[in-house]
């Protein structure tokens, strides 16, 4: 009788042990399985054929303010522009590609402080605003940039609209951003979940106090990512 109790125990412990080799392993295999779909990011584009878009939304400020959590302004060649619309205006002429802006029906507040009140609103009720521009030929890019300022540490929330309104399935999507440090914040995530279908790259972020001699690192970095020779 205690030979059955002995040997029931021992299969018991070997039971136990085969389980806990299993779940290492599986465990083992989910972490291997995660750092490869890390690895697998593109850091460069692949084109197939198709146009480039380059695609932004920028409110200037009229009182000249700039700050972290709001969109700011320069001026070049004597026109006034938002930080991301200079910022798309270069990376347009440099890839040849289409320029587009996200517009929204309703209009922003072009002093610093209702604007950055107006953008915590909307972050507060995850909204969803109303766009005023909408691509109509979108299946001819194969590449499209996609810029924004930060405001509130992510993206804003007209590009929530923008991304719920078009499938990026098969392209290569770019972000870029302006920021007053916080840089993406968890937006290029943002987007990678919401476009599931496109390829989505880690982008560039471009501090608010250097947009106005940003133009060789903004070429510089197109050319690491293939989009100029």
């Amino acid at each position: 009788m205690k030979k059955k109790y002995i040997i029931s125990g021992i299969s018991g412990i070997t039971i136990c042990v085969i389980i806990l080799c299993a779940f290492t392993i599986n465990k083992n295999m989910d972490i291997t399985e995660t750092v490869t779909l890390e690895e697998q990011i593109p850091t460069a584009v692949s084109r197939t054929g198709g146009k480039v878009l380059v695609t932004y939304f920028s409110v200037p400020e009229t009182d000249g303010v700039d700050a972290s959590s709001g969109a700011s302004r320069l001026v070049s060649d004597g026109k006034l522009q938002g930080n991301t619309e200079y910022v798309a205006t270069v990376i347009s002429e440099a890839t040849g590609g289409d320029l587009f802006e996200i517009k929204t029906v309703h209009k922003y507040p072009g002093t610093h402080k209702e604007l950055i009140d107006a953008a915590k609103k909307e972050s507060d009720e995850n909204a969803r605003p109303a766009l005023a521009t909408h691509i109509k030929n979108l299946k001819e890019y194969d590449v499209v940039f996609v810029g924004f300022p930060n405001w509130w540490y992510d993206m804003p929330q007209p590009l929530y609209t923008f991304f719920d309104e078009y499938d990026l399935s098969g392209k290569t999507v770019v972000p870029f951003c302006t920021h007053g440090g916080s840089r993406f914040s968890d937006a290029v995530k943002t987007i990678r979940e919401m476009e599931k279908g496109a390829i989505v790259l880690d982008g560039y972020a471009i501090s608010r106090d250097r947009v106005g001699s940003s133009k060789d690192g903004i070429l510089n970095w197109l050319k690491k990512i293939g989009m100029q020779d």
